[in-house]
């Protein structure tokens, strides 16, 4: 099987990044991993179209958010946090950390 397309981390650019993350989906992927460190290409729990989902990936794998090994039929899928703190530091840092706060229009503390 082909390699699949993936860039160095010197060719990291910052909107290609932002745009993989500007998705609900994609940033949900981006939670999983960072927590899982890796995962299948079919996560549990996403009620997302398969095809879509593959499509989400592949936003992610060429924007160099993640890296994509095959494994006989399987794919799996790992977050490129050391290449992407390097380029652009904290950055997964401040997108992982909206995840953890409040929102800011929900309910008032008891």
């Amino acid at each position: 099987m082909r390699a699949l397309p993936q860039p160095q981390p010197e060719d990291l650019d910052l909107a290609t990044v932002l745009h993989a993350l500007g998705d609900p989906v994609r940033l949900e992927l981006l939670r999983r991993l960072a927590a899982d460190s890796e995962t299948t290409c079919s996560p549990e729990g996403l009620t997302v179209p398969r095809s879509t989902l593959s499509n989400h990936w592949r936003i992610l794998r060429e924007a160099g958010v993640t890296s994509t090994r095959i494994s006989g039929k399987t794919r799996l899928v790992t977050l490129r946090r050391d290449e992407l703190d390097a380029r652009f530091p904290r950055l997964l840092d401040a997108v992982l950390d909206e995840f953890t706060r409040p929102a800011a229009n929900g309910p008032a503390p008891a």
